[in-house]
């Protein structure tokens, strides 16, 4: 496997927010893990950062070894959402300036070519293959559910006012909900993670090109992150891209 990843404060916004992780170790473990912050002051880049971290603590400390079966990881990425939550969570009680806080959270876990995907929030998870580009996650946002029950369309849901109000979040409240994903990877596919400031500039379609179609791929990153500040990068950006 290879992975590469790149953040960007974007065009408008004065603090970045946003935090990768990327770990590959000899035993073909993998973790990869992109949260985006939300709070006053510096809460939201303290709390991305700490999610980020506790998550990835919590996979490297029970994953080395042998190739892991399909529950062990759906088990270990639930519990490595717990730690992340329960970590932002105690911070933000600790400290007033923190109150409050809170994060996203998409994160892709691999033991060989067993790969689960989990997320709380709107940061998503795509599957890109020869055959096009799949949407792996569904966000937890009020336009999400909106669109779900049919009062909005897609197109709508992409450009409506409320877009960024998300109805899970990473050390808001003592306990949260992720959704966990498994499959199993083939050798050329790839899993693209990234926070909301890609998806709100940049079409899908647009990113299948960049990876597969647009030139070196460890620089994919840096040209879809390029993309989305040509449009005015609105927000934070972030991206992760593995490929198996």
């Amino acid at each position: 496997m290879r992975a590469w990843g790149k953040t960007d404060i974007g065009k408008v916004r004065t603090e970045n927010q946003d935090t990768y992780f990327i770990e590959l170790d000899a035993q073909g473990n993998t973790v990869c893990v992109v949260c985006d912050g939300m709070g006053g002051a510096k809460g939201g880049a303290v709390a991305s950062a700490i999610a980020a971290s506790s998550f990835a603590e919590e996979v490297r400390s029970r994953l080395p070894g042998g190739e892991r079966d399909a529950e062990f990881l759906k088990a270990l990425a639930r519990d490595a959402c717990e730690r992340a939550n329960s970590d932002v969570y105690e911070r933000s009680l600790a400290s007033p300036e923190y109150s409050g806080m809170g994060t996203t959270l998409v994160a892709a876990v691999a033991s060989g070519r067993r790969m689960v995907i989990t997320n709380i929030g709107d940061s998503r998870a795509y599957l890109i293959t020869s055959g096009g580009i799949e949407r792996l996650t569904r966000d937890h946002s009020l336009v999400e559910d909106m669109m779900i029950q049919g009062d909005i369309t897609a197109e709508q849901a992409r450009r409506h006012p409320s877009r960024n109000l998300i109805t899970r979040a990473v050390g808001v409240d003592k306990e949260t909900e992720c959704d966990v994903y498994y499959r199993e990877m083939n050798p050329g596919e790839h899993i693209l993670l990234c926070s909301d400031g890609l998806t709100n500039m940049v079409e899908e379609q647009e990113m299948l090109y960049e990876v597969l179609h647009g030139g070196d791929k460890s620089l994919a990153c840096e040209r879809l992150v390029e993309i989305a500040n040509s449009r005015g990068g609105r927000d934070n950006i972030t991206v992760v891209l593995l490929e198996i």
